[in-house]
């Protein structure tokens, strides 16, 4: 019988998922990236979060250690990434949890990753205007994707950080200056749009909103938010007073949490399930799953726009297809052409950000 392995290596491997190695030396005595599976854990893909401890982060970390085609999880952020990892790493699912904290250790959060996703950012604060908001959020998700582009310009992007109709076109221009632009792999997440649109509608329908799908188009922000009530699934019909309750619902959905928290936070529960739903699609695709099909903020030629959200069909190169919007009715016309106007500024206001 031969002696099993010394239980210093065995600690000494359970602490590098914890804490990841900050020099050479510490990479080559503790245990390899490449080899950083738990024993027994079942093989998958390789996902970060970028922005890991925040509101939103830190229940989407919760619920990506619980989906079982993860097998590493990466948690990084400037502050407080070693305590949420800690406690992630506790539950006993198969994929294994390394921590990251601040811009030294961003390059090693990044290597090898085969999705990324980005809720990193600041909520708007009193006092803070819009353009407060936008130059902060901007920087910081220039700043990742300069990562991206150097660690894994191969990986899937799921970016969350608002305004997603501008961060979105910042992503593609960092990537172009870094001559890696892949289309196909950089999502703006609009999921929580959807998410609320099928749940309001179900209310409405008096249906279990998992059964109804409605899609969503144009951005994510106020009017540029579309919803389709035209193209809802299960087939149904609405009067034009459901058509406005619902549009204006679905287009106000964070104001109206904003409001019930009175001052506490914003939207991050249900945008933490959104982006753990989109990003398991986005995985699924990956794996190479047939029919996974997602609204989603990309670049885009189904209206004259070089981004626009709508139906995507995901797969191995992440968006393998963009769909038509399919037939209009006069109400969705009208909201299309204001979406528009809106959503022309803010793509702009993000390409200008990186290019002035």
């Amino acid at each position: 019988m031969q002696p099993g392995p010394d239980p210093s290596q065995r600690i000494a491997r359970i602490a590098s998922h914890l804490h990841p190695p900050t020099s050479q030396m510490e990479e080559i005595s503790l245990l390899m990236r490449s080899n950083c599976r738990a024993k027994g854990g079942a093989p998958g893909f390789k996902v970060a979060i970028l922005g890991a401890a925040g509101g939103i982060g830190q229940p989407l970390a919760m619920l990506m250690k619980m989906n079982p085609l993860v097998s590493v999880l990466h948690l990084y952020d400037v502050v407080n990434s070693p305590g949420v990892t800690a406690d992630i790493s506790h539950m006993n699912t198969g994929a294994v949890v390394r921590g990251f904290l601040g811009q030294a250790q961003l390059e090693n959060a990044l290597t090898g990753m085969d999705l990324v996703v980005i809720p990193a950012g600041v909520p708007r604060k009193p006092g803070m205007t819009r353009d407060d908001l936008f130059n902060i959020n901007a920087g910081i998700v220039r700043t990742l994707c300069e990562g991206i582009a150097k660690c894994c310009p191969r990986a899937v992007v799921n970016l969350i950080s608002n305004p997603v109709n501008s961060t979105v076109p910042i992503a593609a221009e960092v990537f172009k200056k870094a001559g890696t632009y892949d289309p196909k792999r950089l999502l703006g997440v609009t999921t929580l749009d959807v998410v609320r649109a099928n749940t309001f509608v179900a209310e409405v329908l008096g249906l279990d909103p998992r059964e109804v799908n409605v899609p969503v188009i144009g951005g994510h922000a106020g009017v540029t938010i579309l919803p389709l009530l035209s193209q809802v699934t299960p087939p149904c019909s609405f009067t034009p007073e459901e058509v406005t309750y619902l549009t204006d619902r679905i287009q106000n959905g964070g104001t109206e949490v904003v409001e019930a928290k009175a001052g506490a936070g914003s939207a991050t529960l249900s945008m933490a399930y959104a982006a753990a739903k989109f990003a398991d699609a986005c995985l699924r695709g990956l794996r190479g799953d047939a029919g996974v099909v997602e609204c989603a903020f990309v670049a885009s030629q189904v209206t004259e726009l070089p981004f626009f959200a709508s139906k995507v069909q995901l797969g191995r190169g992440g968006v393998e297809e963009i769909f038509a919007l399919g037939p209009l009715n006069e109400f969705e016309r009208g909201g299309l052409e204001k979406a528009k106007k809106e959503l022309a500024e803010s793509i702009q206001k993000g390409i200008s950000f990186v290019n002035k």
